[in-house]
């Protein structure tokens, strides 16, 4: 009953990231370190809908059958050994989808087969032979995430754009919510696979009188968002627990009035839950009070390793600011030393940061955490002039430098280290493959004040409400690009104001919520603004926020998520800028560390190559092989899994933006991956799916 660990596991892919312990593993060594020179592609799968967010998805193969999700979100059905079509169901019915996807996931029991996948707010459970909804499960066959959070479904934004995962006859399920003020809360549940019904809820903000509750303020319960799974999770079948990362509570940056002061447990922890129940069994908490949107990005990989002579059963997480947390799985105790150690504190009134945060002693951190002068950019003088000047300007403490009313520099960035497509683990030589990125965000607070605009005045009024709302992630509308989310420069030449109005009152797949705490005149203040922010002097922000919050609540977010860079828009810091390590789970070492991805023009400069910034993940196989696309250079790449050296590569026509996977049909193995490209990687759109094999003997 469900889908379960068997002798096929490592050769079928029939979970995201290979197996329920999110190993990225195949035991399939048909492709070998001396014959993979030779892959050739086997198949070409064009969905006809790329779109400029891309497809990140982790093609499952069940039965002979490869299941993916499509740029548009649209599941597609294949025939694993050709590529053709044998199925595919489209929720949005020519509407425009606004999230992006991650893959499905595969029930089955008896004759009842499912595939379970989410698009924007909705659940769905398609019969995965046909690809027709399952009228039983739900409402006439999808679920409505947004309810059976215990708040008021219409003034919530609920997504998931990572796969849930199976135990038995329970689907359980994170979440994609906002990051700023009124967002959703990210708690867990598990949904019955034939009916739809939430059969457990897990809370990640603690209720009055739960444990954890102590390490909030007061009303966080009800105010505060987040500390949500939107990465996905890992289960250990034979214990009946499932592992599931957290992200940061929002808003992000700053507590007073909404989080408040405290630790806030189950945010950025590692939660340990009965996969029957969802009682809780331990947890650990990787970032204390974050203000740095230090999220938990991928699943922890289940893993084996040994220590004296003795196997441990572990899990090992990757972390976005670069470390590797390895703990028991049965009791959450850390395997390698862990110390707290004394960090910057934030300056901002009202905000108690917390005074220490955990650094592992082994392994070591795959990268760097601390930057200096000596550290920025050398690849031409004019470069590092101007990152020079940058750093100057910039509030920089190190490590958890809390963001300021000054221009703040995170180094590691929002943006990795490690990331979604998180880390690939051999079972047998217990190596951990993780690729990363090593460049900073900056970031700034602003005060909020009373206004010191003439309040009738529609631009004036439209910038101080879009400032409180929205430029956490857009950042303003006339500032610099690029910032992790849309920018909304020249967003009048992209967008209509009926469709800036329509997003407003609809939100776009839980990542961005919907306003209905604002007014027709305040949503149109803001398209006025947005359209004519060429016309208005820079203003105070003042706290139009349309609802009850605390006094405390008196910083707003001015920017976020700007990349620090030089001049010519590469990374401000000497390279390498993105790369792929190696490490040994049984010691703790680095093994290895080699650039991941190249920028040509650099290249044909004389610079040795740098790394690419890098989203996506690997595959680790038996034959010796670390399978990855992920960089901006656009290739797929196959390295030697004992040294780094790159034994092949392949040019995508867009960005392997995804997790690859691998699988065997008929006695021949595939690798597939989903080239599609992505808006934040700036370079083509695809809407092709790319199978290799070896040619036939």
């Amino acid at each position: 009953m469900g889908c379960q660990i068997n002798e096929n596991s490592y050769i079928e892919w029939n979970v995201y990231k290979g197996d329920p312990t999110s190993s990225s593993y195949s035991q399939l060594n048909q492709i070998n370190r001396e014959n993979v020179n030779n892959l050739e592609v086997a198949w070409v799968y064009n969905s006809g809908d790329q779109r400029p967010a891309g497809s990140q998805a982790n093609p499952i193969i069940v039965n002979g059958v490869v299941y993916l999700t499509t740029p548009g979100i649209k599941v597609a059905a294949l025939d694993a050994k050709y590529g053709e079509l044998l199925w595919i169901f489209d929720p949005f019915e020519g509407k425009n989808p606004v999230s992006v996807n991650r893959g499905v996931t595969y029930w089955e029991e008896n004759e009842d087969k499912r595939i379970f996948f989410t698009a924007d707010s909705y659940l769905y459970a398609l019969d995965a032979e046909t690809g027709s909804l399952v009228t039983t499960f739900g409402n006439e066959g999808s679920v409505d995430l947004r309810e059976g959070l215990e708040r008021d479904p219409a003034l919530l934004s609920v997504g998931a754009t990572s796969p849930g995962i199976v135990f038995e006859n329970l689907l359980i399920l994170g979440s994609s919510v906002g990051e700023g003020f009124n967002a959703s809360p990210g708690h867990i549940r598990a949904f019955n696979t034939k009916t739809g019904e939430i059969e457990w809820m897990f809370h990640t903000i603690p209720h009055p009188g739960e444990e954890g509750a102590e390490t909030w303020g007061e009303q966080a319960w009800q105010v505060a968002g987040a500390a949500n799974n939107w990465s996905g999770m890992s289960l250990d079948v034979e214990r009946e627990i499932v592992y599931v990362p957290t992200g940061s509570s929002a808003p992000d940056f700053y507590t007073p009035g909404t989080r408040g002061p405290g630790k806030h447990s189950y945010a950025n922890s590692i939660l340990a839950l009965d996969a029957n129940t969802g009682e809780y069994v331990w947890h650990y908490q990787v970032v204390h009070h974050d203000l740095w949107d230090y999220d938990l990005p991928a699943p922890p990989n289940l893993v084996t390793i040994e220590q004296n002579g003795r196997e441990i059963d572990a899990l090992a997480q990757v972390t976005k600011h670069g470390f590797v947390f390895v703990l028991d799985r049965e009791t959450g105790e850390p395997i390698f030393p862990i110390e707290e150690r004394a960090v910057p504190q934030s300056n901002i009134d009202g905000e108690e940061s917390w005074p220490t945060q955990p650094f592992p002693v082994k392994p070591e951190p795959f990268v760097r955490q601390h930057i200096s002068e000596d550290d920025l950019t050398n690849i031409s003088p004019e470069a590092r002039e101007f990152a020079l000047q940058r750093y100057r300007e910039l509030n920089y403490k190190g490590l958890f430098t809390p963001v300021g009313e000054r221009e703040t520099l995170f180094f590691p960035g929002t943006r990795g280290g490690a990331l979604w497509g998180g880390a690939s683990f051999d079972p047998e030589t217990a190596m951990l493959y993780i690729n990363a990125n090593e460049y900073g965000n900056t970031f700034r607070l602003t005060k909020v004040s009373e206004p010191s605009i003439d309040i009738d005045n529609s631009l004036a009024r439209g910038q101080n409400i879009y400032r409180v709302n929205c430029a956490s992630c857009h950042s303003q509308p006339g500032g610099p690009e690029p910032t992790q989310f849309p920018s909304m420069v020249n967003v009048k030449e992209r967008f209509s104001k009926s469709q800036i109005m329509e997003i407003m009152e609809t939100g776009q797949g839980g990542k961005m919520p919907a306003f209905p705490y604002l007014s027709e005149e305040e949503k149109e203040a803001i398209v006025e603004y947005l359209f004519n922010v060429d016309e208005i002097e820079p203003v105070e922000a003042s706290n139009e926020q349309g609802t009850e919050v605390d006094s405390s609540f008196t910083y707003t977010v001015d920017f976020a998520y700007r990349s620090f860079l030089d001049e010519e828009g590469y990374p401000a810091t000497k390279p390498p800028w993105g790369t792929l390590n190696a490490i040994d789970l049984n010691t703790g070492e680095l093994v290895w560390k080699v650039p991941l991805g190249e920028y040509s023009e650099l290249t044909e400069r004389e610079i040795p190559v740098t790394g690419t910034p890098n989203m996506g993940g690997s595959l680790v196989t038996a034959g010796g092989l670390v399978f990855i696309g992920a960089t901006a250079d656009e290739k797929f790449r196959a390295f030697d899994k004992n040294t780094g050296e790159i034994l092949w590569e392949y040019q995508l026509p867009a960005v392997g933006y995804a997790v690859p996977s691998t699988y065997e049909i008929d006695g021949e193995q595939y690798v597939i991956i989903a080239a599609t490209g992505g808006t934040r990687a700036g370079n083509s759109e695809s809407d092709a799916f790319i199978a290799f094999s070896l040619p036939e003997q």
